[in-house]
């Protein structure tokens, strides 16, 4: 497989800026292909199927059509930040294939709101009637704001919400990259809701209609502080949680330790996510109920992995990292594969 061969062999983000490329230019023939799954109705919004791509693979809003002429759903672009930044040093992005996983720590780099609102308004709105996916849009801190200086970070978040929020089907709190320094203290339900608040209330004053809001989470937290979470998203009025982010777990990899240790920080993604993720997702269903929005990323490799999401409790389901070691068939095959009992 072209992926496994080739891709997998080359520098992870040099292969991923020629993919993606490849993907956009592809964009306008991929688009007359048919379309695969069933609609699901979320927030008040119509999503042409179950599987969207998670945030993270489109960080500027550069390939949002080609994306979703692949199969996916809807497209998750971010995470953006209020300014624009270049991320962390190179390298960043590390392949581990016995294990399809990935180890990130980008940092967000991204344009930044005002560049990424821009490039979305001249987008415009694309009717999911002619193949639009639903837009996703996903915020988070700049890294120069400090995440004990809750003027700073509010206004932070407020900026990314005043510009991106018009141009959004749904908008995503994400507090929860371990690459961000103190991004995730913000996890804390007492640092998290009135972070969630102040976006909302900055989003229903510069749309006309409402926008659905979400939080993003690490499969880090412990039940008890899931729970919390959970709680506090009902309390509020949150519609929906998307569970879960990358882990700085290492446990379980098949990868040798040394090779392990030697890549350093990051956040994993891939295969070994899929028993906490599952996890956390059961977890939350039993908690919100059979109404709220949930949204299961991390580890989604099978149509197997898919469909115990979906049995599980999952609304909607994401993938990224089996998308890079499968490739651009795999959104096809689970849309399939969930459809046919």
């Amino acid at each position: 497989m072209l992926f496994d061969h080739l891709l997998t062999r080359t520098d992870p983000e040099r292969a991923h800026h020629a993919g993606f490329g490849a993907i956009r230019a592809a964009g306008p023939v991929l688009a007359r292909l048919p379309r695969h799954g069933t609609p699901v109705e979320a927030m008040g919004l119509t999503f042409p199927n179950v599987l969207g791509m998670a945030a993270g693979f489109d960080k500027n809003a550069v390939g949002i059509d080609g994306l979703a002429a692949l199969g996916f759903g809807h497209v998750e672009i971010g995470t953006v930040t209020g300014e624009g930044q270049p991320g962390n040093p190179k390298p960043r992005l590390f392949r581990l294939p016995e294990d399809r996983a990935v180890i990130n720590r980008m940092g967000f780099n991204n344009d930044g709101a005002e560049v990424v609102a821009d490039r979305l308004a001249a987008r415009g709105r694309r009717s999911r009637e002619q193949g639009g996916p639903v837009l996703g849009v996903n915020i988070g801190k700049t890294k120069v704001v400090p995440e004990d200086d809750v003027p700073a970070v509010l206004a932070d978040y407020e900026k990314s919400a005043r510009l991106l929020a018009p141009h959004a089907d749904y908008l995503v709190v994400n507090v929860s990259s371990p690459n961000t320094p103190g991004l995730r203290n913000l996890q804390a339900v007492e640092r998290l809701q009135p972070l969630l608040e102040h976006v909302r209330r900055t989003a229903d004053a510069v749309t006309s209609a409402r926008v659905p809001l979400l939080v993003k989470i690490a499969p880090d937290l412990s039940d008890d502080d899931v729970v919390a979470v959970a709680d506090m998203a009902g309390a509020i009025g949150l519609d929906g949680i998307i569970a879960t982010n990358t882990t700085i777990s290492r446990e379980g990899l098949r990868t040798d330790a040394a090779r392990v240790e030697a890549i350093g920080a990051g956040g994993l993604s891939g295969a070994p996510l899929t028993e906490r993720a599952l996890d956390v997702l059961t977890l939350l269903r039993k908690q919100v109920g059979p109404d709220l929005t949930l949204v299961s990323v991390g580890g989604i490799t099978t149509v197997d992995d898919a469909r115990a999401r979906l049995d599980a409790g999952a609304t909607l389901l994401q993938g990224y990292t089996a998308f890079i070691y499968e490739g651009p068939l795999w959104p096809t095959r689970i849309l399939r594969g969930v459809r046919t009992p």
